[in-house]
């Protein structure tokens, strides 16, 4: 008989259950609901504090039935809910139910995907994994990757893989600083943010970034590209890596891929690709064309938690020769065993990537492949496509709105007054005062974009709950509110009608 040991953590199999079947319900509850909630509530910090309380470290314990009736309470009455159709924010997706359930799963086994070992059925399918999402956005399935928090992360380890793919073996024992060689990075101005944190924390500085114009498409400038490249070389620096996007963040945009690649091989640069948002978007067919040349790049970035639908924390970095992840992060203390059984060479993701200690993020995503399929996918990204496309068709047609951009599940536009003089400090303070307005007002949740100096109202659709009825509620949302703002606002502006 075994003799358990008497501890205040333990829950016992009845209770488990019975609070288990109560958050289920509450959970399910919530999703069939989810449409009938405000988008947020936009409580300040203090009014949540208040709710939550401010008391000290409880002495002792409590019952976890009372505990997770009472978070799921706060949480479900207390959020943003970025799974709400009408939240066209940041590039956050509504998350697949399945994404839930895997969640406990995973926590409930608890593996360390860091060392096979620890965790032997978590690192084949994380293994899977990688193979299935090489698939999904075209690229052969001998890239290696390993999945990580997020974009940043994603970028990050591909970033440290180019490093040591592109710089001296030196460069590991006496640092970048201590190099001879003065490095180089290129990205569009509209790269995201991830690159100048990248540059500093990995010993290149900001100075080494070269910011290359954007065409009239929005895409990088690829003579501007090569003239930099050229006159670097020229002024002795070292070319070491060429960003791509596909789908910028502000308007999703993708470059072009193809002449990236061509370049960077020209020129023996690192091409990676941050398709932390656009890359899924290759699954349809009828963008094929549009990706064409990530099937080339050294390194790509994609997130499932952005356009896969999975749920926070999932992103992804994919690496065409394996062996600079390894070359990158690869250690072997003595306290480590780690390496090998008599037959095999066992997969430890920790030799992949900044952690130790993982995380089991891919059952979430292998779980949605398996759901959705191919064609579920491409079902559900297309369509987010199409409800992009409809938005800016209604928004070109209302005559309070200017449509401005169209690209992937990405629309901007504007709200313009009928007795506008369209002055662009009025119109731009206009729509930033509107979308302050729109994101406390718990009706929609859309984010902002800047494109030609111009203040945009920027909706990207990667939300399955999404219909073509909210899209045109919210058109009708905008509108409204944008006609009250323009009231109040207009009155700071009066007697000096320039200005309108």
């Amino acid at each position: 008989m075994h003799n358990q040991r008497t501890n205040p953590i333990e829950i016992d199999k009845e209770e488990f259950r019975q609070i288990g079947y109560q958050l289920i319900d509450d959970i399910s509850n919530f999703f069939d609901h989810i449409h009938e909630k405000p988008v947020t509530y936009n409580r300040s910090p203090s009014e949540i504090q208040k709710i939550i309380g401010d008391v000290p470290l409880p002495e002792n314990g409590s019952k976890a039935s009372t505990l997770t009736c009472k978070a799921a309470e706060l949480l479900l009455n207390n959020s943003l809910f970025n799974g709400h159709p009408k939240f066209l924010g940041y590039i956050t997706s509504s998350a697949a139910p399945i994404g839930a359930l895997a969640g406990l799963l995973a926590a409930s086994i608890n593996p360390n995907v860091g060392a096979h070992i620890l965790s032997p059925i978590a690192t084949e399918i994380e293994k899977q994994t990688i193979k299935w999402l090489c698939d999904f956005i075209g690229v052969s399935s001998d890239y290696g990757g390993i999945l990580v928090s997020g974009g940043n992360m994603a970028n990050f380890t591909a970033f440290l893989a180019a490093r040591t793919a592109k710089t001296s073996s030196s460069v590991k024992e006496n640092g970048i600083e201590n190099s001879k060689s003065k490095y180089t990075v290129y990205c569009s101005k509209t790269t995201h943010t991830w690159i100048e944190k990248a540059v500093i924390l990995f010993g290149l500085g900001t100075k080494s970034i070269r910011w290359i114009a954007t065409d009239d498409s929005n895409k990088i400038n690829m003579s501007v590209l090569e003239s930099t490249i050229k006159m670097d070389i020229d002024n002795n620096c070292t070319p070491l890596m060429v960003v791509g996007t596909a789908g910028d963040v502000s308007t999703g945009v993708v470059d072009n891929l193809s002449d990236i690649a061509a370049i960077s091989k020209k020129y023996n640069l690192w091409f990676h690709v941050d398709g932390a948002y656009g890359a899924p978007a290759a699954i349809v067919p009828e963008l094929e064309k549009l990706f064409k040349g990530i099937e080339e790049a050294d390194s790509i970035a994609l997130d499932p938690h952005k356009w896969l639908y999975s749920p926070l924390e999932a992103g992804c970095t994919l690496v065409k020769n394996p062996r600079y992840l390894t070359d990158t992060f690869s250690s072997h203390p003595e306290y480590y065993n780690f390496s090998k059984s008599e037959d095999e060479v066992a997969q430890n993701f920790y030799e992949y990537g900044l952690q130790n200690s993982r995380g089991f993020r891919a059952l979430k995503v292998w779980l949605s492949l398996q759901q959705l399929g191919r064609s579920g996918y491409e079902k559900l990204i297309s369509e987010d496509i199409q409800l992009s496309k409809l938005l800016y068709s209604l928004a070109d047609k209302h005559h309070e709105l200017e449509a401005i951009s169209q690209n992937l599940s990405i629309t901007t536009f504007r709200y313009i007054p009928k007795d506008s003089a369209r002055n662009v400090e009025y119109l731009n303070k206009l729509n930033e005062t509107l979308l302050d307005v729109l994101q406390a007002g718990g009706e929609v949740f859309l984010s902002n974009a800047i494109v030609n100096q111009q203040y945009c109202l920027r909706a990207c659709i990667v939300n399955f709950r999404t219909s073509a009825k909210d899209i045109e509620e919210i058109i009708e949302i905008v509108a409204r509110e944008g006609n009250m703002v323009h009231s109040e606002l207009s009155k700071t502006y009066k007697g000096n009608t320039s200005k309108i």
